[in-house]
Parts: structure tokens; C-alpha cells; sequence
């Protein structure tokens, strides 16, 4: 298979330096994402690409344990240097062979697979709350605005052994393959990065709109990508590839074919513009979104929503937060103070929305009370 990649990093609007690193030593992809203060998780996930690229080079030490090794050393610099003590990092990569992709991964930077309008994650997260979803101890909506949610249960360097999970995919032609860190997927949803994905013709563009993308949505941490898409063919002879370590614009990633074979004709080239326009206009009140609130329906019952009660181009600016099996949303609307639960109830805050649950409840209760009592 042939392989069009496209690399694009940013330190995002919060954060003061980047502690992203990515790897293009082609056919091997990785992204890492380090952690344990500013110095220390630009040295973790540096030194962990630094050790795989050096081992890969040399072809004579298995995927897994060149990652076994990268934790190794990163461990070792930790208890060297109290600098740097406690650092770590995660690791996404993708080695690419013929028409398979074996994937490595610790920690929640993630690894998608885009094939035939089907955009799935093919990594699982390492973290508490996903380890609480998995457990039924929270849903997943829970788990999106959990306060815990950015704590990592595995990653490399903060032990001296490792558990690196595994995988072989298979590769068809047109399959989009994508690697980044959390930056990006706490900033756009899957719906999102899909139809950025889609609406891109080259790899490099998807990569660089993705990134923008979240940056425009608030950008709270670092963002990194690769894209890797998939074409039928022989991969290019003699492509020059960048040193790993923390990415920069004059770390240029493998050359970019500047043109991939069209998928559409031309007059369905507004059908993308359209789409980005969309996804930007999603991505840029993606922090205002956030912090609305309000009561609604889902299911029957009474929720909570986070968002607004609205979509734009199909997509939905609202997510459930927490469901009431308990409260009907039929008894609820029957109250005229509540008719216009369906609508959505607007508040300020989570814990303003809680108070307008409890006065629901209360209100059928009384209305409950009254009818028994009047009959």
C-alpha cells in the first residue's frame, strides 16, 4: 500500500510550550504526549521517540520491544534527573506493512480508522474514567465531563515495566488512518474530525484543519496529528523523513503528494466547502457550549443536557449529561410551569440544573398528592 502522510502540531491557546512529539520514519508513525511539568514531558515523550526511532533504524528489535525500551529509558532519566522525576508519556504508533497496520498504544492518545463513512477508535483508553465506564460505574456521557477524566492509569516512564496493548488492522484502499493526542479529542467530537477527514484532499490538509479546528474550539492543551492515508500501490523509494522529538514548523513532515486521485466530480466540490464551513462554525462555540446547561427530554424522561437545545448542519450542540428514569417528562410537561420541557429549560450552571430537576420533582409530586387527595 501506498501511504500519503500529513503532520500538523500547535502548543494550542492555553498552554506555554508544547510537550507533543510525533515520529515519520516511514513505514513507522507514532504520536506521543508527555506529561510531568513543562520540562519534564517535553524530555518523556521526546526521549521515548528518540529510543524507538534509533531501535527501529537498526531492524533487529521487535515493534513492542523497542516501546518496552523507550519506557525503560524514560523511567531510568526519571530516577536520574530530579528535574524531571515523575515524568511520562503516552504512545500511539502504527507500523505500516503491506496491507496491515500494527498498532502500539499506552496511555489516551488514540488511534481512529476512517473506511467507507465508518469512523471508529480503534485504541482504548487508558484511564480512570473509561476503566469506570467499563466497570457500569459511570456512562459515557458522564465520562466526557467527569472531573477525572484526564487521569491516566497507563502510560511509559512512570514504571519500570510496561503493558503495551496490541493490534493488527487490515488496510483497503481509501482508508484514512489517524494518530493524535488528546488535544484533539477533547476539543472536537468523532463527528467532527470525520468530517474534516472527508471533506480534505490531501492528508497534510486534513491534518492542518483538524489542528485548527481544535484550536478554534479553545484549544486547552496540545494538538498533534498524523494522518495516514491509504492508497492501492507501491510506497515511494528515497523519501526523506524528519528526526523525531518535540515537532516544530521547521520540522517538516515526509513529502505530500500535492494531489490524490478525485473522488468527486467537480461540481461536488461545494458539498466539502460547505462542510468545513460547518465544522468551523461547530468548533469555534465549542467553549461556550460547554459551559450552557438546561433540562430537557431524552428518552421519555427528564435530563439534563449540556450545550443548547439546538444542531446546525445535523449536529447536535447538546449532549446528555444525566437521564431521570424516574421523572416522566409526560408528567413533567403536564405542569404549565414545565410545557415547555421539550424545548429545553436554559440555565447557567450544572448545579442550576439539578435545582430545576428538584423543583420538577416536587411539583409532581405535589400535583400527585393533590389529585389523590381530591378524589
Amino acid at each position: 500500500m501506498k501511504v500519503d502522510v500529513g503532520v500538523a502540531t500547535d502548543k494550542g491557546q492555553v498552554r506555554e510550550g508544547n510537550e507533543d512529539a510525533y515520529l515519520v520514519e516511514p513505514p513507522l508513525y507514532a504520536v506521543a504526549d508527555g506529561m510531568g511539568g513543562h520540562r519534564g514531558g517535553e524530555v518523556a515523550s521526546q526521549l521515548a521517540l528518540e529510543t524507538i526511532a534509533d531501535l527501529f533504524r537498526k531492524g533487529d528489535v521487535p515493534l513492542v520491544d523497542q516501546v518496552r525500551r523507550a519506557n525503560r529509558a524514560v523511567f531510568e532519566r526519571s530516577g536520574e534527573d530530579r528535574s524531571v522525576a515523575g515524568m511520562g508519556t503516552t504512545l500511539t504508533a502504527a507500523l505500516v506493512h503491506g496491507e496491515q497496520a500494527h498498532v502500539l498504544h499506552v496511555g489516551d492518545s488514540r488511534a481512529y480508522l476512517l473506511r467507507a463513512g465508518a469512523f471508529r477508535q480503534l485504541t482504548e483508553d487508558h484511564t480512570l474514567v473509561n476503566r469506570m465506564v467499563k466497570a457500569g460505574e459511570i456512562t459515557p456521557e458522564e465520562a466526557e465531563v467527569h472531573p477525572h477524566r484526564n487521569v491516566i492509569t497507563r502510560s511509559l516512564g512512570t514504571e519500570a515495566d510496561v503493558d503495551v496493548d496490541e493490534q493488527e488492522v487490515g488496510l483497503l484502499d481509501g482508508d484514512q488512518l489517524v494518530l493524535c493526542s488528546d488535544g484533539l479529542t477533547g476539543m472536537l467530537s468523532e463527528g467532527q474530525i470525520q468530517a474534516i477527514l472527508e471533506a480534505a484532499t490531501s492528508a497534510q490538509e486534513a491534518a492542518d484543519r483538524l489542528v485548527r479546528a481544535a484550536n478554534r474550539a479553545g484549544g486547552v492543551d496540545n494538538i498533534t496529528v498524523v494522518v495516514l492515508s491509504i492508497a492501492e500501490g507501491e510506497p515511494e523509494e528515497g523519501e526523506e523523513s524528519p528526526a523525531p522529538g518535540v515537532p516544530s514548523p521547521v520540522l517538516a513532515p515526509a513529502p505530500v503528494e500535492p494531489e490524490r486521485p478525485k473522488r468527486w466530480l467537480r461540481i461536488a466540490l461545494i458539498v466539502p466547502i460547505v462542510l468545513i464551513v460547518a465544522v468551523a462554525a461547530l468548533a469555534g462555540v465549542r467553549a461556550f457550549l460547554d459551559s450552557r446547561w438546561y433540562v430537557g427530554v431524552a428518552n421519555g424522561h427528564v435530563a439534563i443536557y449540556q450545550g443548547i437545545p439546538a444542531d446546525v448542519f445535523g449536529y447536535d450542540l447538546s449532549h446528555v449529561v444525566q437521564e431521570f428514569t424516574d421523572l416522566s417528562a409526560t408528567d413533567a410537561e403536564a405542569l404549565p410551569e414545565f410545557s415547555g420541557l421539550a424545548d429545553g429549560l436554559n440555565v447557567d450552571t450544572q448545579e442550576q440544573a439539578q435545582e430545576t430537576v428538584t423543583t420538577i420533582r416536587q411539583a409532581i409530586r405535589a400535583a400527585t398528592h393533590h389529585h389523590g387527595g381530591g378524589g
